[in-house]
């Protein structure tokens, strides 16, 4: 499970040209989509993870405009899936009488993606742990289908070429991507970057973002799991399955200063650790990161993101510019400055939504709609700094989208041991 290694030139400019393909089309948003005239054709959904996550985004597209329909769903997890669908089908969770997954429409194991992707769907929703979404993406793409990818789309360079190449493959088979990064359709981020991109702050010069927050979630091991099981019922805290919270959580904010800044920064320098989250139980990912980002024009960000209980709590971005700052978080957008500006509460949405509003709008009006690349180069932006905090080194660009695959080379339920934890300046 190592991830950085000396690449061959090939490697190195295989990379290099997935690099540059970042910003060929860059869809962040099309506001005029669920304006446009629509089909009512029926689209058939199919689910693959069906934890809280996947249950929340096919809840969301089920109440989209139009007539759609759960037809298949899967889990590595049988108590998953069946969790999952009970909780769709209840009266209470609005969608019920748009779920019709069929006994044989109901799959399970490491092979349940394939099956649902496969099961005459017009659209698939990938929610499982992060690790397995690029080669998820990439079947969904080969068999024709459109796909809804929730963030991060990779934990490693590897999955971030994979789908960087199958985000080409959509391009030529007209296929609409959506990746859940939401905050690229809530209101008040959206009329505030028109505003940064507009110059209303000059030229942005610096940046800083936030997610500090206490403990989450975690399942205690039970004697019948292995390895394998019990890492994936606990996959926030294992590098592999997650990328750490630095790529799983924190990639909201760092994709937030990269559309500020129309670009991705090219160097990383850090420091993290594991100061209190010390039990084994915990996996071997730190609970916290500082990482100072730097941008190909010599601007800064600078970026801290937390996992402790008793802590001041922040989740938020600033962006400075010769002409004043912005500062962005759920609660409020506002700008200082020349031109201070205020977005009016009253104007909120719902970005988890409307996220699915727009995605399914692109499918209706055959409108071009390619998130990939700009949730891949985010998640890189994000697995760049998990590498500098665990090594200690500055690492580029170059050298996180080169890096190598984590991850077992095969799934089994099965003995899997943990990497040790990583201390910098030896690792």
């Amino acid at each position: 499970m190592t991830e950085v290694r000396p690449s061959t030139r090939r490697e190195f400019l295989a990379a290099s040209a997935a690099a540059a393909a970042f910003h060929a089309i860059d869809v962040r948003r099309v506001p005029d989509l669920r304006r446009s005239p629509q089909d009512d054709r029926e689209l058939k959904i199919g689910l693959v993870g069906c934890g809280g996550r996947g249950i929340g985004a096919a809840q969301n597209a089920l109440s989209t405009k139009g007539n759609v329909k759960l037809v298949a769903a899967g889990d590595a997890f049988a108590d998953n899936l069946m969790n999952g669908l009970r909780a769709l089908a209840h009266p209470q969770s609005g969608v019920s009488a748009k779920v019709a997954v069929a006994e044989d429409k109901r799959f399970v194991g490491f092979d349940a993606f394939q099956r649902v992707v496969d099961a005459d769907v017009d659209v698939v929703i990938l929610a499982t742990p992060p690790h397995f979404r690029p080669a998820h993406f990439a079947y969904a793409v080969e068999k024709g289908r459109h796909v809804f990818v929730e963030k991060p789309v990779a934990v490693d360079g590897a999955g971030v070429r994979q789908v960087l190449a199958a985000a080409d493959v959509a391009d030529q088979k007209k296929l609409c991507v959506g990746v859940g990064l939401q905050r690229h359709h809530q209101t008040g981020y959206v009329e505030t970057m028109k505003r940064i991109h507009g110059g209303e702050i000059g030229d942005v010069v610096a940046a800083r973002c936030y997610w500090n927050q206490g403990l989450l979630w975690h399942k205690d091991r039970r004697p019948e799991w292995s390895d394998m099981e019990w890492q994936m019922r606990n996959w926030l805290y294992f590098a592999w399955l997650s990328g750490d919270h630095i790529v799983e959580q924190h990639i909201h904010n760092l994709d937030v200063i990269n559309w500020a800044k129309a670009a991705h920064p090219v160097r990383a320098m850090g420091m993290g650790g594991r100061q209190v989250r010390t039990d084994s139980k915990y996996g071997h990912i730190y609970d916290h990161h500082d990482v100072h980002f730097e941008f190909a024009d010599g601007s800064f960000m600078f970026s801290q993101c937390r996992q402790i209980e008793g802590c001041a709590n922040q989740v938020s971005e600033h962006v400075v510019g010769t002409k004043g700052r912005a500062d962005l978080n759920t609660g409020g957008w506002t700008i200082t400055g020349e031109n201070a500006w205020q977005f009016p509460r009253k104007d909120q949405n719902e970005p988890y939504q409307a996220e699915h509003d727009d995605f399914f709008a692109a499918i209706r009006t055959g409108n071009v709609y390619n998130e990939a690349r700009y949730g891949a180069e985010s998640t890189l932006t994000a697995v760049m700094g998990r590498m500098a905090t665990y090594s200690g080194r500055v690492v580029t660009w170059d050298e996180a989208l080169a890096s190598d695959r984590l991850g077992p080379e095969t799934y089994e339920w099965s003995d899997l041991p943990v990497p040790p934890v990583p201390i910098p300046g030896r690792d």
